[in-house]
């Protein structure tokens, strides 16, 4: 699959963002709400999914809602984006003939996860993440850890463990979320270590700003957002 970026195709066909927008594509940049193209609903820009028609006529995922041109608006699942594709929903909406990717909803998740993983990236960068079972512990028994981050490779026995002190550490006032978006591989490439099983980010905006990513990203795929930790099994 080619995993090259909406906005790298753009570059490559020649289409610059400048001060040329007409007035509609303005509003639909800074729209709050849009209609869903599948399913005809009214949502908060924030569960939606906007594309744009490039200039060699290929359909591509804006998921910062930030290149130009007329967006066609699909609910930020999937099952929608699949959906869409085999419908025809776009060469509707463009209202023009449009080359769509028949593995879109897989582009679209990529590109979801390559923006919660950068994320992860700029807050170990910040020296918000703390990584290995000892200084997960201690972040989370000083109370300093706010997202708990295991890799969906990692052993059962290690989560367990966590979870334990996560659930500690909720009941004594704080809410700690847990999320295992990504394998071990991954995070060993966002973190810049080797064997990454076990991570904590602590409060900060960017860790904030990694959460709502990831839980952006669980959305899309059906998944069980980051949970608190005072929610796990005892």
């Amino acid at each position: 699959m080619d995993r090259r970026t909406a906005r790298d195709r753009f570059r490559r066909t020649g289409c610059r963002r400048g001060s040329g927008l007409i007035a509609d594509e303005k509003d639909d940049l800074r729209a709050v709400s849009r209609t869903c193209a599948v399913t005809r609903e009214v949502l908060p820009v924030e569960d939606l999914i906007r594309f744009v028609r490039a200039p060699d006529g290929n359909v591509v995922p804006d998921i910062k809602r930030r290149l130009p041109g007329r967006g066609v608006w699909v609910g930020a699942r999937a099952e929608r984006v699949a959906e869409a594709v085999k419908k025809r929903v776009f060469s509707r909406g463009f209202k023009d003939q449009v080359t769509v990717r028949p593995d879109l909803a897989e582009e679209v998740d990529l590109l979801l996860e390559r923006a919660a993983l950068d994320m992860l990236s700029m807050a170990n960068k910040a020296g918000k993440v703390v990584s290995g079972y000892g200084k997960v512990e201690t972040a989370l028994n000083r109370g300093e850890a706010l997202i708990v981050l295991h890799a969906r490779d990692g052993a059962e026995d290690g989560r367990r463990k966590i979870a334990q002190v996560a659930r500690r550490a909720g009941k004594d006032g704080g809410s700690v979320a847990v999320i295992e978006p990504f394998v071990s591989g991954q995070m060993d490439l966002a973190l810049g270590r080797e064997n990454v099983i076990h991570a904590a980010l602590l409060a900060a905006p960017v860790s904030d700003a990694f959460l709502a990513r990831t839980n952006e990203l669980a959305r899309y795929r059906n998944d069980e957002p980051g949970r608190p930790a005072e929610t796990d099994v005892e």
